[in-house]
Parts: C-alpha cells; structure tokens; sequence
C-alpha cells in the first residue's frame, strides 16, 4: 500500500513511478462540504444489510453507526478492532465462546430518540438470523453464532456455538448498520428506502441518480467529530465525468478507485493539487453461470467457458486501462490460504497452455453438442472495471467459436436479474471488507447457504468441503482443506470463473485529510475522520 502526491507536469513521468510520502497533515480544522464522487447511477436500496455493493456503503455509510470496525487510522488492519457504539472491546469468556459488549450511554437516533442495546441486537438478531420475508446478504458469515441477547439497555451478549477468530472480523463488517428497532418492528423493509441512523451525518436529501447529501450531527457521540459540516455525494457511473469532476475540483476524492491511465493522467494535468493513494483490493469480477439454463447446467460447457480464458496473458494487459492486476483463485491473493501459481495451473482456467486450454474447450462444446454456442453476458453499467473484463470475455470466447452479447444495464436492474435468475451468465463481484478469507470464499456455496450466490445450484459436497474446512484449526491442514473446497468449486463443477483481482487507485483533491485507503472499497466510508485542509 502506497501514498503518492502529484507533482508539477515536467516530472510526471518519475510521478507515476515513485512512491512519495504523504504530506504532514496537522491538526484537523473543522468545517466545510466534501463532495465526493460515487461510481454508480444510484444504489438498488439503502439497507445495508441487503445490499453487498459500494453504491449503498459510499452513500449511505455516513448516516449510520456499527457495533465495532477497523480502526479509521489504520483500515487495512485485519486483526485490530475498536469500539463505535460499544465501551470496550470484551475479552471473551465460556472458553471464547461469549462475547458481551457494553453499549455507550446517551447515543441518540437521528430523529432524538434514544439508541439502547436492544436496538443494537435486534438489528444483529436480524442480519444474522433474518426474519422471513427479508435478505441478509452475509447471513453465512455468522453461522458460529447460536444466540444474541440484550439482557438490559446497556448489555449486548453474543453467544457462540463454537469459539473461533473468524467472529470478530464478521462483527466488524461495515454494512452492519444499527436500525431503529421500533421502526423494524412496524415495517421490516423500511430501511431499503428510507436512511434514519445515528452516524457522524444527518441524511437531508436524495435526488435519485444524481446526488446523495447529509450535515453535520451535532450530538455525535465520538467527541469533536465529525469535522466537516456538510457531504455530497454525486452519482457517476461515466468515468470520464468523475475524472473531470476531480480535474476541475468540483469533487474533492473518489473513493472507490480509478485505472492506472486516469491516475496518470490527472496526476499530469493536475500536479501538486492530486494526492493518490494505492492499495491491493480484496475484490474482483465473478463470472457467473445460471445453471437453471441451459445449457449452463452442463459442466461441460461451463468448463469451456473458463479455459477459453487467458488470464495469465490478459490480466497484464488489462491492469494498463482497469483496475485489476493479480491473477488469483477463491482466496485474496497474499493470504497464507491463498493458492500459489503453480497451484493454480492445476485448476480449468489457470492452465499455463493456452493453445492446449483452448482445443480442450472446442473439444468439450462438441461433446455436449453447443458448437456455436451464443448467449447473453449481462454486465453492470460501470466502467471499471465491470465493462472492460466484459468486453475482453468476449473477444477470448470467441477464439472457441463462441459468441457473446453484452448487455449492460443499471445497478438496480443488474441485481434484480441476479437476484431473480433472468441471466444467461453474469459479470458480479466477490467484494469482501475486512480479509478473512474462511468467511470471504463462502460466496460459492449454494444460495440456500449463501443468499447472494446467483449460480441457481445446489451442492452438498460444496458445503461439506466448506464445513471442513471452515472447522479446522490446524493452518496446515487448513490450508489443504481450502485447496480441496478451491478445486471442486472451479475445476470439478465450473461454477463460475474467477476474473483477475482488482487494484485500488484512489485519487483526492490534496486538501482532503484525515482518510486512510484500506484493500477494502467497503471500509472506512463513515467520513467522520475527513476534514478540509483549505
């Protein structure tokens, strides 16, 4: 991870080059708007805990609080937790089976009301336990949880039916947002159109498509925060509107993450006005088959589809326009249960032959008889780099003789085909926040599992090969276990193909303070740390 600032055009070149420290930024001043870019056209709701996209967690974030989360001043941090709405971090007790958290007192909702403990577990009785009828889109990650309770208005008590370090990073995901729980009580869909929490900001308005605004919280419980007393959030999902928007300074920062070509750019024309700040990303694009389909329900055509694909080739040619760089299976590259290269060449889609890949995937399209084969790739209407890795699937299918359609469309409409089953195959993505990697890889399990798989399958061996892995705790044989969980997943039933990991390019405006990038997209979005150096 890197910071860099730009400097003056005549040494733009060494610019993109070196990594240059940040500068010094002093004690934060109060006041002023941040107006920041949103890469999408608007969020398909506001309930963060249906949601998995930044477009709910960019815009939204703001206006809400969490139980605990990674430390603002240093978000990367897979292993370092604080407080938000809890005193202390617990030491657990019952042989790390129990956690109690003590919730602070005087914390208020932003309609005066006042937030209790029984506030903060039943919105976690809901997203690890939700009610029929509703979505919880992380619903797998807490399935070590048997009980939540809230004994009094102070006391929140989470029961673990096992103890196990996979607890505390799931806790602290940013999309666990604290809801009021009389209105919950009235309406469980309220929140998906409405935004009313307890965060640093107080949503005011919301043009849909075009902007996103809120104001300072003047009864905040972190003392002296939030600095700036007022955001705008503005939807673009046209990169060349956000870079401009950055160039001209009518945007100050974009959170999400710009190509390397736009970096450079911007840092050439720009100067010593842009600081940019780099970082891994745990996240990439996920092809995605509908198996109700076919012929998507035959493993032989989902095998050809992934070994049509060059991604040893194609990701260094990408990482120069989109943002994605590494090469990687179901595990965020680096981690220690991450597979290695020479692992990964034993996997369809990996195999360092392309030629002998490719003759393969003919071979099987005429043995399930779909030579020719054409169907619809629906993608989201966003640029990086969802529709960039579409149109390169495209040009590798049809060195097989296969011919796709691109349909792209809205972020609402995208889930709703996801979520309703109408696609032939689909570019998604597996975003995670916090790295943890036993939790991240349960987005292959079957949706009876994991609600948001869109795959349409079922597989008990998939889910036994997780449960396996997922209990044990010996790292060696961890690691195996995931290597055996990886390889029935992408080689033995092709349920999808595991595009190149992302890499996380955040430009601001140099006169932004106070935010730190993290390998996350998802992290560190609540702004009550940013202030305005002007």
């Amino acid at each position: 991870m890197s910071v860099r600032t730009g400097v003056c055009a005549a040494t733009v070149a060494l610019a993109a080059m070196t990594t240059i420290p940040a500068l010094a930024e002093g004690p934060p001043k109060r006041g002023g708007t941040l107006t920041y870019m949103i890469p999408a056209d608007s969020p398909p709701s506001f309930d963060g805990h249906r949601e998995t996209t930044f477009a709910t967690v960019h815009a939204v974030a703001p206006y809400y609080s969490v139980l605990i989360r990674v430390p603002p001043d240093n978000p990367a941090s897979t292993t370092e937790f604080v407080c938000d709405l809890c005193t202390e971090m617990p030491k657990p007790t019952d042989d790390g089976k129990t956690f109690t958290f003590k919730i602070r007192e005087g914390v208020k909702f932003h309609d005066g009301s006042k937030l209790t403990a029984q506030d903060v577990a039943d919105s976690w009785n809901r997203i690890v336990f939700p009610p029929q009828g509703t979505i919880s889109a992380r619903v797998s990650y807490y399935a070590m949880v048997d009980k939540i309770e809230a004994p009094d208005d102070s006391t929140v008590i989470f029961r673990l039916k096992r103890a196990t370090t996979a607890f505390l990073p799931a806790l602290a995901d940013p999309f666990t947002w604290i809801y009021k729980k009389e209105i919950l009580a009235k309406d469980p869909h309220w929140y998906e159109k409405n935004i009313m929490g307890s965060g640093p900001f107080k949503f005011t308005a919301y043009e849909v498509g075009q902007a996103i605004r809120g104001v300072r919280n003047p009864d905040y419980y972190h003392k002296g925060q939030p600095y700036l007393d007022a955001i705008e959030g503005i939807f673009a999902d046209k990169q060349s509107v956000r870079v401009d928007a950055l160039r001209g300074d009518r945007a100050a920062i974009e959170f999400r993450g710009l190509p390397p070509s736009a970096r450079d750019q911007l840092v050439k024309e720009a100067g010593n006005t842009i600081a940019v700040q780099e970082s891994d990303w745990n996240c990439g694009n996920l092809i995605t088959f509908n198996h109700k389909k076919k012929p998507f329900d035959d493993v032989r055509v989902r095998r050809a589809l992934q070994l049509a694909v060059d991604q040893w080739k194609g990701a260094p040619a990408l990482s120069k326009i989109a943002t994605v760089r590494t090469v990687g299976g179901i595990v965020f590259p680096g981690s220690p249960l991450a597979a290695t290269k020479e692992e990964l060449q034993q996997i369809a889609g990996y195999w360092p032959d392309i030629e002998k890949s490719r003759a393969e995937a003919k071979r099987l399209l005429k043995e399930a008889g779909v030579e020719g084969l054409k169907f619809e790739l629906t993608n989201r209407n966003v640029d990086q780099p969802y529709k960039y890795v579409g149109t390169w699937l495209i040009g590798e299918w049809k060195k097989i003789g296969v011919t796709a359609e691109q349909k792209v469309v809205p972020t609402g409409p995208w889930f709703q085909a996801m979520r309703g089953g109408t696609f032939d195959v689909v570019v998604e993505a597996n975003c995670q926040s916090v790295v943890n990697p036993v939790l991240d890889t349960g987005k292959y399990l079957p949706a009876k599992v994991f609600p948001e798989n869109f795959g349409g399958y079922d597989d008990p061996k998939s889910i036994e090969l997780y449960e396996k892995m997922q209990l044990e705790t010996d790292p060696k044989a961890q690691r195996a276990a995931m290597r055996a969980y990886e390889k029935h997943t992408l080689d033995t039933e092709a349920h999808g193909i595991v595009m190149p990991y992302w890499y996380r390019i955040v430009m601001a405006r140099t006169y932004v303070k106070g935010w730190k990038i993290s390998p996350s997209h998802y992290l560190n979005q609540d702004l009550a740390n940013v202030w305005l150096d002007k």
